[in-house]
């Protein structure tokens, strides 16, 4: 096609339009409308779904955010509660280990003070077989005094000043400290 170069008013027409320029227009604008669509169908829906999908992935990215933040509070708030809970039960340990303590210092205090009432005890009952003891020497002794005074007695027959004479004598030998324990 030749156009000429010659001005739109000698021919008529407006800007210089002709038929098979407007054809030649119009199938142009079918194939951009033709190309338009299939690079809408080819292209922009893919690109359309795709960025769907991201939405969504982003989306469920945020919920799932969401709900970690919650567990991690929940976790936290388990976490405390344990915390505290330690506190307590150490709290309460250190309290029976008190309470233990002092039941095994008044434990400890009643067995010395049993312990001690058993030596007094024992110490009675030793100083009363001393006691016992120092009874049956004296008599023993008494027996022996007896017995020298008996024999003395035998030895000679006195009469009572000589009797009395010898008592004496034999009391001096013995001595005055025996008759008085």
């Amino acid at each position: 096609m030749f156009y000429s170069m010659e001005p739109a008013v000698l021919t008529g027409r407006i800007f210089g339009l002709d038929a098979q320029l407007l054809f030649d227009l119009g199938i142009q604008a079918i194939a951009v409308f033709i190309l338009f669509f299939a690079v809408g169908y080819i292209l922009i829906n893919p690109v359309r779904k795709a960025l769907e999908a991201r939405q969504e992935k982003v989306k469920s990215d945020l919920a799932n955010a969401a709900k970690d933040r919650e567990d991690a509070a929940k976790t936290k708030a388990e976490y405390d509660e344990k915390l505290a809970r330690v506190d307590e039960e150490a709290k309460e340990i250190l309290s029976e280990a008190r309470r233990k303590a002092v039941k095994n210092e008044a434990d400890i205090v009643a067995e010395a003070k049993e312990e001690a009432g058993r030596i007094i005890s024992n110490a009675g009952r030793e100083a009363e077989l001393e006691k016992a003891k120092v009874k049956d020497e004296v008599r023993l002794e008494i027996i022996n005094v007896a017995t020298l005074v008996a024999g003395k007695f035998v030895e000679e027959e006195m009469d009572s000043a000589k009797q009395e004479q010898l008592l004496k004598e034999t009391l001096e030998e013995i001595g005055e400290d025996t008759w008085q324990n």
